[in-house]
């Protein structure tokens, strides 16, 4: 009963004009950069966390949730319409999805896809509203020595799990940890890695290494592709609703991928793309129509596009309760929520309820401005395809430029701005994932300072990281997250030789 209270109290908050407004203006811009291959959300909210920091905390925050949940539902359009993902949550749709649009049936896809995006949002919500308070009452229990081990599995699983190789992404999080350890040491209030600029003794912004990373880094990287071939856009033929029979086909999947989104999601190593294609897969082995997959089956667009919508949400979930994000996105928010002094986790439901619920009544409203926005709008969403590229990057490196400079004007934050763009760009280069970096740097100096705790309540035992069972069931999860990926590694090519 307290969680729906709690959730009507933030209906109200949400429903507050300027809310609204911020909502509206969240999932508008996340439908447009969903569109856009090669922006994402994560880069979206890394470009406006310089502009928005004088702002008011929970309308910025709906914004970026809107941008979030926009991001996931603007991807499928490209992914349908000319068979390039605008987010990596949706290259199972495009299997499908652009065949349906190829064989004149893009109306129903793009239709199933945002009413599967709507269910599954609206389900996953629900979900996220009332699992949270119960993972929050699991929280509140937890010692310094606990919380550590808990940031020990988000380093792992995101370093193993972020990019094709274990080794890029533990070597990306050990860039950030380092990145972390600029600045004046709060224990001992002795300068650490500053070589005697002052503007680094406050330690490096996250805001600017974000915006460094994701912006300026993206521009570089497809300023150094352009040669491309561009993929040719399905035109939208006939009607854009769906057929008795497109109904009865879609139902199902967008129930059980509901059920694979959101709890793989919430998981410190979930993401999008591993429901999505889990889900792709399954209706591939239930359908009743198997000689059409391949070939354009709406089940196919229905469960990847609603399993991608739940992780979203099911992302949340860690993110607002214990302040772990588990993917790019999630570590922009994370970011963003540092930006106004705010540290999500258990406490943050105590002292800011009405931030907290208001959040999470916002993406009820969002889910609803989404699905009326989507359909009627499809013609204005594939029109951005037709922006110049130079056009396009060039806005995004004076934008986050200028957005860094009114943050904190100084040349040595320009510099940094640009030493983190070029190092983006090479991390692309050669594929080390972008994501750790940043999680290195916001949660490196938390899982420091609760080490440092723990050890000193313990007069510097270092088994009181093993006494708990919660520390110790915590830490064996992630030295298997870390021994998992090289061990699979090493069966595969054994498996080759065998062969």
């Amino acid at each position: 009963m307290d969680t729906f209270a709690a959730l009507a109290n933030g209906l109200a908050v949400a429903m507050q004009p300027m809310n609204l407004l911020f909502a509206l203006i969240g999932v508008l811009l996340g439908t447009a950069v969903g569109v856009l291959p090669g922006i994402g959300p994560a880069l979206t909210v890394a470009l406006l966390l310089p502009v928005t920091y004088k702002l008011d905390p929970g309308g910025s925050l709906i914004m970026f949730a809107g941008i979030y949940y926009g991001g996931m539902y603007g991807g499928s359009t490209t992914a349908i319409l000319i068979n390039t993902p605008g987010e990596s949550a949706s290259m199972a749709t495009a299997l499908e999805g652009n065949k349906m649009a190829k064989a004149g049936r893009g109306g129903p896809a793009l239709a199933t896809a945002a009413i599967g995006s709507f269910v599954a949002g609206t389900l996953a919500t629900l979900g996220l509203a009332f699992l949270a308070p119960w993972l929050v009452d699991f929280a509140v229990k937890f010692g310094p020595e606990d919380y550590f081990a808990l940031m020990c599995v988000a380093f792992v699983t995101v370093s193993a799990t972020f990019g094709d190789s274990p080794i890029r992404g533990l070597t990306s999080l050990f860039i950030g940890l380092t990145l972390g350890l600029i600045g004046i040491d709060k224990l001992t209030g002795q300068p650490r890695l500053a070589f005697g600029i002052p503007e680094l003794l406050d330690g490096v912004e996250v805001t600017t290494l974000a915006v460094g990373l994701f912006a300026i880094g993206e521009a570089l990287y497809v300023a150094s592709r352009r040669h491309h071939n561009a993929e040719s856009l399905e035109p939208v033929r006939g009607s854009l609703w769906m057929t008795r029979d497109d109904w009865k086909r879609s139902w199902k999947p967008w129930l059980r991928g509901t059920m694979f989104g959101f709890p793989i999601g919430a998981l410190p190593a979930g993401g999008a793309e591993i429901p999505t294609f889990l889900s792709y897969s399954t209706e591939k082995r239930l359908t009743s129509h198997p000689e059409e997959f391949g070939k354009g089956a709406i089940e196919g667009v229905a469960g990847p596009e609603a399993a991608n919508n739940a992780s979203a949400a099911g992302t949340l979930v860690p993110l607002l309760t214990l302040g772990l994000p588990t993917s790019a996105t999630a570590a922009m928010m994370l970011a963003g929520f540092q930006q106004y002094g705010l540290n999500p986790g258990p406490l943050l439901f105590a002292e800011r309820p009405e931030l907290v619920w208001g959040l999470i009544a916002s993406l009820f409203i969002a889910n609803v401005m989404l699905l009326v926005l989507n359909l009627p709008l499809v013609g204005l969403w594939v029109r951005l395809l037709a922006i110049p590229q130079p056009w396009l990057y060039a806005g995004i490196l004076v934008f986050a430029t200028m957005g860094t400079i009114a943050a904190k004007p100084s040349v040595v934050e320009l510099s940094m701005l640009t030493a983190f763009g070029i190092m983006g760009f090479l991390m692309r280069r050669f594929d080390f994932p972008i994501a750790p970096v940043v999680i290195g740097l916001i949660l490196g100096p938390i899982a420091e300072a609760q080490l440092r705790r723990a050890l000193s309540i313990s007069l510097g035992d270092p088994l009181v990281l093993v006494q708990s069972w919660t520390s110790l069931f915590l830490l064996t999860v992630a030295a298997i997250a870390l021994i998992a990926p090289f061990v699979m590694k090493g069966l595969a090519r054994f498996k080759a030789d065998a062969d």
